[in-house]
């Protein structure tokens, strides 16, 4: 495709692809709410007509970015773009090579296992493993939380350069970059640093202990984080030590298979 043409100025040019720049325009409203949405409410935010609207929202329907909530007229993102995300080659890559390493470490502990990266400064399950104990924690790929509201989200970014973190969450409101510049928030990750490893109760989910260790890749910053969600039962004592040996060995290696692939 050639260059943009040069105005008289020297800038580029810019063309214009209104139907483009509606369905970005509404998927990009729906992915900055977190929340399904009416087509009267996406029209409202969006300054435009429910008819320019609704035409957009059947095709992005029908191409599979939006579907309907149960019961309701609100619509919300579907998988398709988080899909589509994963087959870039370092989507491809990463999982390639990560959960082979986590299905082995599922099947000789027995727990499930979540392939954690960060995306728009949240947290985004890539991949799962289910282990194969009677009673275990599994979420679907795709499911996420705001970064400093994660165990994997602290983790992943205690291992980072503080330019890459603020890279990482450039798209986090003015509350969350504040607490990220904090000292609190700081600490926290000069422990996680200092343990190698991040063992503390769900923030999302009671009666579960996260055990979490990152991925380090090449470049000597966490890539990814590998998270096992260890369910507290009546009369089953989890070995934790046991647990978090195993999961270090395994993100070590998977660190090593990135260096080399």
């Amino acid at each position: 495709m050639p260059d943009l043409p040069e105005t008289d100025d020297g800038e580029k040019a810019s063309y214009s692809a209104p139907a483009l720049e509606k369905g970005l325009d509404i998927l990009e409203l729906l992915a900055d709410v977190g929340e399904p949405l009416s087509t009267r409410t996406i029209a409202e935010r969006l300054e435009r007509s429910k008819s320019e609207i609704f035409r957009m929202v059947f095709v992005l329907q029908q191409r599979g970015y939006l579907v309907r909530e149960a019961g309701t007229d609100r619509l919300a993102l579907s998988r398709r773009l988080f899909d589509l995300g994963i087959r870039t080659p370092s989507g491809r890559q990463l999982t390639s090579v990560v959960l082979p390493l986590m299905e082995r470490f599922s099947e000789e502990s027995g727990q499930a296992a979540h392939l954690v990266v960060l995306s728009r400064a949240q947290t985004v399950v890539l991949a799962t493993t289910s282990g194969h104990l009677d009673a275990t924690v599994t979420v679907r790929p795709g499911y996420g939380r705001p970064a400093l509201e994660a165990n994997s989200g602290l983790l992943i970014l205690a291992f980072q350069t503080r330019a890459r973190r603020l890279t990482l969450m450039k798209d986090a409101d003015h509350e969350a970059l504040t607490r990220l510049e904090s000292t609190g928030v700081a600490a926290i990750f000069e422990m996680i640093r200092e343990q190698g490893h991040q063992i503390a109760p769900s923030r999302d989910i009671l009666a579960v202990t996260d055990i979490a260790c990152p991925v380090i890749g090449p470049a000597g910053y966490a890539q990814a984080a590998i998270l096992v969600p260890c369910l507290q039962r009546h009369g089953v004592q989890t070995d934790e030590k046991a647990i978090l040996t195993s999961l270090k060995a395994c993100c070590h290696e998977a660190g090593l298979r990135l260096a080399y692939s």
